[in-house]
């Protein structure tokens, strides 16, 4: 949960309104809060190493970098604007700054539209295909927040969103897109499916008394049975990526620590409590990287 705004006393001085502004938006980026790119980056990167066969072309690589940054911080713009009237009934986004009334409605679209622009600014250095893709990723992450409106599934949206640096990737590098893509995009979406819905146990009773959908509320008693399921979907399709891409010993062998990942956020979720939650949530970062540490070796 964001912290509240610092407290002025008479030994503090006032801060401009400019840095007030700029905080109020740094907030709203959750740039304060950067799991969300570093697990929206790691996919990213696995793709682009297997694109690239071990070793894609830098300036493309950091494109997708700094893109993902951009699209992540719009997301949450975007996110926020469409939970504008619900943020405040929850606990964990009561002090997000549309919440607060910090940031106004027209703001956070403005920063919303000003960050896709930028995004779509480096795309332009990319081939016509990878531009036309981009264009599915913008109305991907627009969608995904009022999903939770009419689906019980909104996490699959934001799962196909976060897996659509995949065929960008090798539209970028390769200018088309083998069978094998495919097969590592249906894995993110699937990954993404098993973290949002840790992420979304957190709310869970809030949501129920707001009446926002999830799949944390679809799943009910079954859902940490659910999770593991696609948690073992999630690594064969993942092993059947590095066997189709003639990956080695050190993929395989990063498969099975985020096997042990997995276990130890099914440890963590065993009683459902919602910090425990979140932590599980969290600790797929470091899944993320793994498997790109192995993708990385294997290439080496």
């Amino acid at each position: 949960m964001p912290e509240d705004f610092p407290k002025v006393d008479a030994l503090t001085p006032p801060s401009s309104p400019v840095k007030v502004r700029l905080s109020n938006y740094w907030q709203l980026v959750r740039a304060d809060r950067p799991i969300g790119t570093y697990l929206l980056l790691w996919p990213a990167l696995w793709a682009l190493w297997l694109a690239g066969d071990g070793q894609p072309l830098w300036w493309v690589t950091l494109i997708f970098m700094l893109g993902t940054v951009l699209m992540r911080s719009a997301g949450c713009a975007i996110n926020d604007f469409a939970d504008r009237n619900i943020d405040g009934e929850v606990a964990r986004t009561k002090n997000r700054p549309l919440a607060t009334g910090a940031v106004s409605a027209k703001e956070a679209l403005t920063v919303f539209v000003v960050l896709c622009l930028l995004a779509f600014s480096l795309v332009l250095f990319l081939n016509l295909q990878t531009i036309l893709h981009s264009f599915v990723a913008v109305a991907l992450a627009a969608l995904y927040p009022f999903m939770k409106r009419y689906t019980h599934l909104p996490q699959v949206v934001l799962g196909v969103a976060f897996a659509w640096a995949v065929p960008m990737a090798f539209s970028a590098l390769q200018g088309e897109i083998p069978p094998f893509a495919w097969v590592l995009f249906a894995s993110i979406v699937v990954w993404v499916l098993v973290y949002d819905t840790m992420y979304a146990m957190v709310d869970r009773d809030d949501d129920v008394k707001i009446g926002v959908k999830s799949t944390a509320i679809l799943f009910g008693n079954y859902d940490r049975f659910i999770i593991a399921v696609l948690q073992g979907l999630m690594l064969f399709l993942l092993w059947l990526v590095g066997d189709m891409a003639g990956r080695g010993t050190a993929f395989n062998v990063a498969l099975l620590v985020g096997a042990c990942w997995f276990v130890f956020q099914q440890y963590l979720i065993r009683e459902r409590e919602p910090a425990l939650c979140f932590r599980a949530f969290l600790n797929n970062n470091l899944f993320g990287m793994t498997i790109f540490t192995g993708l990385f070796i294997d290439y080496l």
